[in-house]
């Protein structure tokens, strides 16, 4: 558990904690997070991938079983998340934003950080596959419950055909036949793509770290432990609990443990904003989620290890 926190969960914090710092004392402003994180998701991220997948072993990276669980496991807290907010949260306006932060998770950046921290270029390929089929199914539903307590009429057709256009989806996509075929890469591409691969974690994550916000929560506390608590703890709970009752244990397990447990993904603000929902709620969530995840990281990592399960 001590190398894991110190070789995994240390360095995500630092950066973090780093972007958050240099933002506060006008390193970094709004203009370098906005371009930055365009890097990172039309070129950096894409680059990653498609090197990860390319040159991964086609058998071990693309798991249609572990793919399977992502998708039960989600389907299963989205609809109790559902019921739960339906119930229980206020305003009505507030109940898709405590849902969308409850079950999306930011695998792309802290997600798949964890994930090649600790296990490499083989968990790096598993990841991203995983994390390209389960990021569709995190935008529909988020769009869903959206436009379902915003009121809102953006169309779920549009996002979806929108998804085709993705630039991760994409290399995801391309980078599987080279990984099936065994087909080699060009020496160039390969050195060119590593250029931006290497670029990809370190400022993704100090554009995260810069990103988040913090306030007074004294009036959203409830929404925001809720969302929190779904996010951080029975959302991996339910997922890990799925892919060890389909025998899946080892990297398996852990890479599905580490992608669940990230927390709120930075997009879930930006969908909320768009659809002029409660976007301060939703960056809150997310900052608080973040903040939790990692101690709780570290927990539930160290328990699976004492077990011999990852």
């Amino acid at each position: 558990m001590l190398s894991f926190v110190t070789s995994t969960l240390i360095p995500v914090l630092i950066l973090l904690l780093m972007g958050w710092l240099f933002f506060r004392i006008k390193w970094l402003n709004e203009g370098f997070i906005e371009a930055g994180s365009k890097l990172v998701f039309n070129v950096a991220l894409p680059a990653l991938l498609f090197l990860s997948i390319a040159r991964a072993d086609f058998s071990k990276a693309a798991n249609p079983t572990l793919i399977g669980v992502g998708v039960i496991g989600t389907l299963l807290v989205f609809i109790a998340l559902m019921i739960t907010s339906h119930v229980a949260v206020q305003p009505y306006k507030a109940r898709g934003v405590v849902v969308q932060g409850g079950f999306r998770a930011n695998m792309g950046i802290i997600g798949l950080a964890y994930c090649a921290n600790t296990y490499g270029q083989e968990g790096l390929a598993v990841a991203s596959v995983y994390m390209g089929c389960i990021t569709i199914l995190f935008n529909v539903l988020s769009v869903f419950v959206l436009n379902f307590y915003q009121g809102t009429s953006r169309s779920l057709l549009g996002q979806v055909s929108g998804m085709a256009k993705n630039p991760l989806i994409i290399s995801i996509a391309a980078a599987l036949p080279f990984s099936y075929f065994e087909w080699q890469l060009p020496e160039m591409i390969v050195k060119t793509g590593e250029y931006f691969a290497q670029l990809t974690l370190p400022l993704a994550l100090i554009c995260t770290g810069a990103s988040l916000q913090f306030r007074s929560f004294s009036s959203d506390w409830f929404n925001i432990v809720l969302s929190t608590t779904s996010k951080c703890v029975i959302y991996p709970t339910v997922l890990v609990s799925i892919a060890y009752a389909f025998g899946f244990k080892g990297m398996e397990l852990g890479i599905v443990l580490l992608l669940a447990i990230s927390p709120t993904a930075a997009a879930s603000y930006v969908m909320v904003r768009n659809l002029g929902g409660d976007y301060r709620l939703a960056a809150s969530i997310i900052a608080v989620s973040t903040l939790a995840s990692l101690p709780i990281t570290a927990l539930a990592f160290g328990v699976l290890s004492k077990l011999q399960l990852v």
